[in-house]
């Protein structure tokens, strides 16, 4: 339903079941531009703080939202967390805190370092289906797909390398000035020679109020299973507020607060979304 980046990653940008939730039916296609910065162990003795600065571009047509992440990622902390996943066992010779290996090394001392990097981050594109709304739009049901590519560099410790795959099924309901929504989701995520990696599922419920026609806010819970050896859960409260400035330009923020090794101990971000 909500992506961060991943939190990777990413700004707080309301999924396609919010987008349907308020009523936008017409064909439209907007473009946002953020930054978040999250900070935490990770069950490391050393604390990491990861930047991102993602622009988005959508595009909703119909009962589908398509959906391209761009981010740049800077990161500063133990050599073996990594964003969007956490901490992992990173046996790569090359990899961030680990100084570099000779070329075509096949170590497998596991990255224990710290270590500074930046660079583009994983991109990701996503297409969502409306498959069901009630004829009062109060209440509907969304499937969505998701590729993360491996654009990010492995030898700089900013992405694993390799791509995921995702899918996830969403839903909401309106009551007055609340909404409701919640849903589930799976991902295949690529493992490497250097970084080994279980798919898992995830799923997060959350509540939003409209404050005014101009403003609303909101608080969900997103969940994660463990996908590496020696990582956590990611089990994480987020709350934001969303604000229409015009006809054109939208403001979204948010705070969250993490609970698990899986997650950071607390995060923040805004972004600015134009619609054409």
């Amino acid at each position: 339903m909500l992506k961060k980046p991943f939190l990777i990653t990413a700004g707080l940008l309301l999924g396609t079941t919010a987008a349907h939730a308020a009523g936008s039916g017409d064909d439209q296609f907007s473009l946002a531009a953020g930054a978040d910065f999250s900070s935490g162990k990770y069950g490391t003795d050393t604390t990491t703080n990861i930047w991102s600065v993602p622009v988005t571009a959508t595009y909703n047509m119909d009962r589908w939202t398509f959906k391209l992440v761009v981010p740049y990622v800077d990161i500063s902390g133990a050599g073996n967390v990594i964003p969007g996943v956490g901490r992992v066992k990173n046996s790569n010779p090359h990899g961030r805190g680990h100084g570099r290996g000779a070329a075509g090394s096949t170590a497998t001392t596991t990255t224990t370092g710290t270590g500074s990097a930046s660079g583009l981050g994983d991109i990701v594109a996503s297409a969502g289906y409306e498959v069901f709304q009630s004829s009062d739009h109060t209440f509907g049901v969304d499937v969505t797909g998701k590729v993360k590519f491996g654009t990010a560099d492995a030898n700089k410790g900013l992405g694993t390398g390799e791509n995921d795959y995702g899918a996830s099924l969403d839903t909401y309901k309106v009551y007055g000035n609340w909404t409701a929504f919640g849903g589930v989701g799976w991902m295949k995520y690529g493992s490497s020679q250097y970084i080994q990696l279980k798919n898992g599922f995830n799923a997060n419920i959350g509540l939003g109020y409209k404050l005014s026609h101009d403003d609303d806010v909101g608080v969900y819970y997103d969940y994660r299973q463990k996908i590496a050896t020696n990582g956590g859960p990611q089990s994480e409260v987020t709350a934001y507020w969303n604000h229409k400035l015009n006809q054109k330009l939208r403001l979204q923020a948010y705070v969250l607060g993490g609970f698990a090794n899986g997650s950071p101990d607390y995060g923040v971000g805004a972004s600015l979304k134009y619609l054409f």
